[in-house]
């Protein structure tokens, strides 16, 4: 067994990946960069290296670093995680001739895998189908336009290498084919260092299905069970599942037979995942082989009962695998959730800040896998996951049941997080129905986020009476002196939230006891019939009745029903109400970044939604664009600048057109 192991990673995956470790008596070693000197898994591991300034081209990226400190403490082993140096050939050939144990597959698997283009080759020969696509060394604006034309719009632009969703473009009109290619080509360069791409034509409607495989140098192969993974946007994953729901029995076979034979076909070892589209009609395609342990590894361990980093760790030292075929069985279902700092109701923008508090479920049936403590930073140099949260349970309608109750306990201030997001996704019914297809967030935006809308008077009503029930005492304490929820003498209790909506700021008041009255906006409704169960609200207005799940933040409460959410704000009355001039004057970085291309200069006339610039953070593209016609009066920064969240970008004068 390997006896000290560096973990080339950072954040949650190195943490559960030391959790492991040192339950078998493996000694630790965390590598981190200056930015994360202080974080969790850093303060985990026995022993820590810095290897570099912030940006993960520096540090997390610079295999010579982390292998020079895999030297410098000793250790046998080196485990990637994902991301990063994950699935890159040349690092774990250097791993080997540094003497070092690559826990993953073999460079030759890795390369195999490694571009889509020569993967899909591989699988054609191995008889597991493919999407129609082109693939090949001609990269050119023309030949794509050509391969469009073959396959018939619309299609996808995936880069050969890399996955996570990034510089992946759904095409639909030729006209949009020049500049969709040259963005994903720029994004696949900056997150993957190699701008080949390649088109496939467009499934309509698929679930996103992959089957963990593992593979040991004995010549075992074998697969662990399917997750679905359909609940994605911009093609990255946000909740997954085990087993896959709504396929026959016939299709779940098929799925895993390609996909033991995918991983024999290029002599696999270790953790790996063959991934696929399955379309409507029961037919499925190859996608991509990811040669590493994957995010959303946990669903599989919580039905399986197995641990597949202990299971890569034996895999790696030579042993066989632990178990074969017939021996691993799968019982009940669980889901996973990843809950990011991001602010959905900005599209899903990146959030990163201090974590001034952190309350995460602890029961029995929720695991946590996370990469923060309280007082840690989610810095804008690396993806924003804060926690996996994951639940088990005898059938999917108790795991998700679980898992919404998990998200709804979640206490997150600081960053702004997609915990409601989450709760509104889990709560939607055609989640609870399973009958999903990769597109149904994208289509479902309106009833699953905040919009920028007036808030119900319902919506603050349901926020209020969480508020109420925050402010009461408790019962050792309660006295006119320690009661906050508005006690006067011989008037009925009232308490004030002062909410910030699109439309209008001022006091909601809920007066009365029994049946109270809110007023709000101008309007008086009086609540019957009220129920509060944790954060499930249900009450009546003359005689309609509405429940409503309530996520509670800092200063905000987000209010979910079937197909809206509210986002009731409180707002601070003793402080200036932002106007909004700097968006009416022009445009300001909506989070730290690089700025990689600007369209405009001074004196230019632009149109309401003209794009204005490109501001690249965390490896994906963010189109800053115009929220007003107006012309231009100052261009602030220049392709290259890094820039703040907040600095100003384009200055125009509306006015003038």
């Amino acid at each position: 067994m390997i006896k000290t192991l560096l973990i080339a990673n950072r954040g949650e995956i190195a943490c559960r990946i030391i959790a492991t470790a040192q339950g078998l008596g493996v000694r630790t070693v965390a590598v981190h960069s200056e930015a994360d000197a202080a974080t969790r898994h850093v303060r985990l591991a026995d022993e820590s290296h810095c290897i570099g300034p912030a940006p993960a081209s520096e540090s997390y990226l610079r295999g010579d670093k982390i292998i020079e400190a895999a030297v410098r403490a000793g250790a046998d082993a080196i485990h990637p995680g994902y991301g990063f140096l994950s699935e890159n050939a040349g690092f774990a050939q250097s791993c080997s001739d540094a003497g070092l144990i690559f826990v993953g597959p073999s460079p030759e698997a890795i390369r195999a895998m490694a571009s889509k283009r020569i993967a899909k080759d591989a699988m054609q020969a191995a008889g597991v189908s493919l999407i129609p696509d082109y693939r090949g060394d001609d990269q050119s604006a023309k030949r794509f336009l050509r391969a469009g034309a073959d396959l018939g719009y619309p299609i996808m632009l995936k880069p050969a290498r890399g996955g996570g969703g990034k510089g992946m473009r759904q095409v639909n009109h030729e006209r949009d084919l020049t500049d969709a290619l040259a963005a994903a080509k720029r994004e696949a360069q900056a997150a993957f260092g190699d701008d080949e791409i390649i088109a496939e034509k467009y499934i309509h409607a698929p679930r996103h299905i992959e089957v963990q495989v593992f593979g040991d140098t004995h010549g075992n192969v074998v697969h662990l069970f399917e997750r679905d993974c359909t609940i994605q946007r911009r093609h990255q994953k946000i909740i997954e599942e085990a087993p896959a729901t709504l396929i026959s029995a016939d299709t779940r076979d098929a799925l895993r037979a390609a996909a033991v034979r995918a991983a024999s076909a290029v002599t696999y070892t270790n953790a790996g995942t063959v991934e696929f589209l399955v379309a409507e009609s029961g037919s499925f395609y190859f996608m991509e082989m990811n040669t590493r342990l994957q995010v959303e590894h946990p669903v599989t361990e919580a039905i399986t009962g197995l641990d597949l980093v202990a299971w890569q760790l034996r895999v790696a030292s030579g042993e066989p695998l632990p178990l074969e075929q017939a021996a691993i069985r799968a019982h009940g279902h669980a889901i996973e959730a990843r809950v990011y700092a991001d602010s959905p109701h900005a599209g899903f923008l990146p959030a990163p800040g201090r974590v001034r508090r952190l309350v995460l479920p602890e029961d029995p049936n929720c695991r946590v896998d996370r990469g923060v403590d309280r007082g840690d930073v989610v810095t804008p140099h690396y993806d924003p996951m804060i926690a996996k949260v994951v639940t088990h349970g005898a059938d999917r309608e108790e795991a998700r049941r679980d898992l919404l109750d998990a998200v709804l306990a979640a206490r997150i201030e600081g960053p702004n997080t997609n915990l409601a997001f989450l709760a509104a996704l889990l709560e939607s019914g055609a989640f609870r129905s399973g009958a999903l297809d990769v597109q149904f967030v994208d289509r479902s935006l309106d009833g699953l986020v905040a919009q920028d809308r007036p808030v119900s008077i319902e919506g603050v009503a349901a926020a209020a009476l969480i508020w109420q029930r925050a402010l009461t005492p408790s019962e050792s304490n309660r006295d006119a002196w320690h009661d906050r929820q508005g006690w006067q003498l011989n008037l009925p209790a009232r308490i004030f939230l002062h909410v910030d909506s699109s439309d209008e700021a001022g006091a909601a008041v809920l007066a009365g006891a029994g049946s109270p009255r809110l007023s709000w906006a101008g309007q008086t409704i009086t609540l019957d019939d009220i129920e509060i169960n944790g954060h499930r609200v249900a009450f009546s207005v003359a005689g309609r009745a509405y429940r409503m799940l309530v996520v509670t933040g800092a200063r905000t409460f987000h209010v979910i029903t079937d197909n809206r959410v509210d986002r009731v704000a409180m707002a601070d009355p003793f402080s200036a109400r932002q106007d909004g001039s700097a968006a009416e004057g022009g445009v300001v970085a909506s989070m730290p970044g690089k700025i990689t291309k600007v369209f405009v200069s001074a004196g230019q006339t632009v149109e309401a939604g003209a794009r204005l610039a490109v501001l690249e953070a965390m490896k994906m593209e963010h189109i800053l664009r115009a929220a007003h016609a107006g012309v231009v009066t100052q261009v602030s920064v220049a392709a290259g600048d890094f820039v703040d969240e907040g600095t100003a970008v384009v200055a125009f004068d509306r006015s003038a057109t």
